[in-house]
């Protein structure tokens, strides 16, 4: 399983470059290149909200769940023990 940042696409549709939403959302260029390119174990909300709000558009726009793909790290079967 594997979660997959379409953040590209979103900012090709609103041509917007790397610079400019890094300036608006209030986060370097290197770290908002690193989400851009799926190199980050994680993201925080704050962060995304503002991403969201500056290009106008919803985190599912962003952010895409595709069953199978990954290492399966942290998945537990649903079968599994609590």
């Amino acid at each position: 399983m594997a979660i997959i940042l379409r953040l590209d696409r979103i900012m090709a549709d609103r041509k917007m470059s790397l610079k400019e939403l890094a300036e608006n959302v209030g986060i370097s260029y290197v770290n908002l290149s690193k989400i851009k390119t799926g190199k980050v174990q994680g993201i925080r909300f704050s962060t995304l909200e503002a991403i969201c709000e500056t290009l106008g558009c919803q985190p599912g726009d962003i952010l895409e769940f595709a069953p199978g793909d990954g290492d399966g790290k942290g998945h537990r079967d649903h079968n599994d023990e609590v």
